[in-house]
């Protein structure tokens, strides 16, 4: 077929051959009919909007295609999920600042710090006003310390900060026994039913459910102690068998810990041997006993340390243990192959370790301690400060009669 044939029809073309309509009619006949493509011999004729159509699909499937596609990076797509794909980005993503509120520069080279403590009260914190709830309490204060780290005070509110949570198990719950900052939030651990809470704006919110031993069990983990090491927090329990109140070891489950992420990925982690090895450098080797309430992991000196609540040389026994409290400072590498044994002050047979910070921008080496008392039911607390040579710089003195098991720099 010649070329003239194909477009002697066409109203683009009058009878002149000019390539003009010849009138208002031509035009629109010419706007609705599709435009002709050639293909070889063949003759194609599409219309505009079905070209533009083709386009726009094209163009939103590379799209889709392009955020989807499998990356180390996080990519920010419309309505898409973000999802973090290494390890990197997770650190990227922890939010180091510490403590939460800067603190005060006051004069005579003085700085002041908020803290907060909170309360473990046992079968207490079942609230007697609002059913099927547990309570607990939230201590707000001030704390001040000279430039040379030689004066130290605490101010306490008159009145606490009651915290409510619904959960519970075995008819008990809010039994908190730490408090941490971790990734711009503050964190504390149910010792009964292992939930970590964000502590926000006076209320507490859920965040992390933690099962006893190696994770594959009913009950929850029994949280004492919170510390934060390389972008993860670490949760540790009493760090001796579960035993009988008579002694007799029922499981290990209390000497695993738990590694957390900033998104709430995590690990359980055998820390047998690791509390063992505390156990023999103090010579508390089974029967003998430690039992941990309080750890930290200091960057600065890339140790950990423990302050002991209770130890004995002789078989547990629950009523002896209330007068088995400790002076030690315990201090060990990332691997427990070299560990150090310190003595804080006089040991007070009834008041043991439950919580301990360093205190901020001296360099790690001055610490502030909550010590708790249970004695033939006579419950205080009580805080005092000191060095990591275990010298005293802040006398202990009594905080209130609940027992408080954890503070924070916030």
């Amino acid at each position: 077929m010649s070329d003239e044939s194909d477009f002697q029809d066409d109203p683009l073309t009058d009878m002149r051959g000019n390539g003009y309509p010849s009138s208002v009619h031509d035009w629109m006949r010419a706007i609705r009919r599709p435009t002709p493509y050639r293909v070889g011999n063949a003759r194609l004729h599409i219309k505009p909007r079905t070209v533009a159509y083709a386009t726009l699909f094209t163009a939103a499937v590379l799209t889709l295609f392009i955020c989807l596609y499998p990356s180390r990076k996080v990519r920010s797509c419309p309505n898409t999920i973000q999802y973090i794909s290494s390890v990197k980005d997770v650190q990227n993503d922890y939010d180091s600042k510490y403590p939460l509120t800067n603190p005060l520069k006051l004069e005579y080279g003085l700085i002041q710090y908020k803290i907060a403590l909170v309360t473990d009260l046992d079968t207490d914190s079942k609230s007697k006003t609002d059913k099927n709830t547990w309570i607990s309490y939230l201590l707000h204060g001030n704390l001040t310390v000279s430039d040379d780290n030689g004066f130290i005070d605490v101010k306490f509110s008159k009145q606490p900060r009651l915290l409510k949570s619904k959960l519970s198990q075995g008819g008990r719950g809010m039994e908190l026994s730490e408090l941490v900052v971790f990734s711009g939030k503050l964190y504390t651990v149910d010792d009964r039913t292992g939930v970590i809470y964000q502590i926000k704006d006076g209320e507490v919110f859920p965040w992390v459910i933690l099962a006893d031993g190696n994770g594959n069990t009913a009950k929850g983990f029994k949280c004492e102690w919170a510390t934060v090491k390389g972008g993860r927090l670490y949760v540790g329990g009493l760090g001796k068998e579960w035993t009988t109140v008579d002694g007799e070891v029922q499981n290990y489950n209390p000497q695993w810990i738990k590694s957390i992420g900033p998104h709430g990925d995590v690990k359980h982690l055998n820390w047998h041997n690791f509390y063992d090895e505390m156990r023999v450098k103090t010579g508390n080797v089974f029967p003998g006993y430690i039992i941990h309430e309080s750890g930290v992991w200091s960057d600065v000196h890339q140790r950990w340390f423990f302050l002991p609540r209770r130890a004995s040389k002789q078989k547990y026994e629950e009523t002896a243990d209330e007068k088995r409290a400790t002076n030690l400072m315990i201090i060990a590498d990332e691997n427990f192959t070299n560990l150090e044994v310190r003595y804080v002050g006089q040991i007070s047979p009834t008041r043991g370790f439950s919580s301990f910070k360093f205190i901020p921008q001296t360099n790690d080496q001055v610490i502030v301690a909550l010590k708790s008392e249970e004695d033939a039911g006579t419950i205080a607390s009580y805080i005092l400060a000191f060095d990591i040579k275990g010298k005293i710089i802040m006398q202990e003195h009594k905080i209130g009669n609940y027992k408080y098991e954890g503070i924070e720099f916030i």
